[in-house]
C-alpha cells in the first residue's frame, strides 16, 4: 500500500495530545490515546514523537503561543503614553477569562515541567519570550518581575477558582513598575 501524503499529520497529533491532556490530564496521555484522538495509526505518533516527553514538548510549545502572541500583537503597548500596568492587567484578564479551560490546560502543561525535565527548556522559553517582549517597555529585570507577577496571579486564580481581579493585578503590576 502506498504511503499517503499527510503534511498536517504532525500538527494533528499535537492538537490531539492537547485535547487528551485537557480531557484526561497528563496521566491520561499515551501514544495510543493520542493516536485514537487524532484518528491516525499508532505508528504515526511514535514516528513523529519517539517519547511522550517529545510529544509534551511540542504540545507545550504550541500552547505557549497564546499569551506571548497577545502581548506581541497588543498595539496599545507600543504607545509610549500607555499605562503598562493597566494594559498588562487587561491582557492577562482577557487571556485568563477568555477560555478558562484553555488557560488551565496551558498551566497543566507548563507545570508538568516540575516532574519532566524535558519540558523545562520550553517552559523557560515562554517566560523568556514574554520577558523579552516586555523589556522593550522597561528594563530586563523588571520585565521578568512582571512575568512572575502575571504568572502568579493567573496560577492563584486558576487554583482557587476565584474570579480574576483586574484592579488588583493592575495595582500589583504598577508596584513592580514603580520599584
Amino acid at each position: 500500500m502506498a504511503r499517503r501524503y499527510d503534511p498536517d499529520r504532525r500538527r494533528r497529533i499535537i492538537d490531539a495530545a492537547i485535547r487528551v491532556v485537557a480531557e484526561r490530564g497528563i496521566t491520561g496521555l499515551s501514544h495510543r490515546t493520542v493516536a485514537a484522538e487524532a484518528d491516525v495509526p499508532l505508528g504515526s505518533t511514535t514516528y513523529h514523537f519517539r517519547t511522550l516527553d517529545e510529544l509534551l514538548v511540542a504540545a507545550l510549545r504550541q500552547a505557549n503561543e497564546g499569551f506571548a502572541t497577545a502581548v506581541r500583537d497588543c498595539v496599545r503597548l507600543d504607545d509610549p503614553d500607555a499605562d503598562l500596568a493597566a494594559e498588562l492587567a487587561r491582557l492577562t484578564g482577557e487571556w485568563l477569562t477568555g477560555d478558562r479551560a484553555r488557560a488551565e490546560l496551558e498551566y497543566e502543561l507548563y507545570l508538568a515541567a516540575l516532574r519532566r525535565p524535558a519540558l523545562r527548556p520550553v517552559a523557560a522559553e515562554w517566560t523568556d519570550s514574554v520577558a523579552e517582549l516586555l523589556a522593550r517597555h522597561t528594563d530586563p529585570v523588571t520585565a521578568r518581575g512582571l512575568v512572575a507577577v502575571m504568572d502568579g496571579i493567573c496560577l492563584q486564580s486558576l487554583l482557587t477558582g476565584g474570579a480574576y481581579d483586574e484592579g488588583y493585578a493592575r495595582d500589583l503590576l504598577g508596584r513592580v513598575l514603580r520599584r
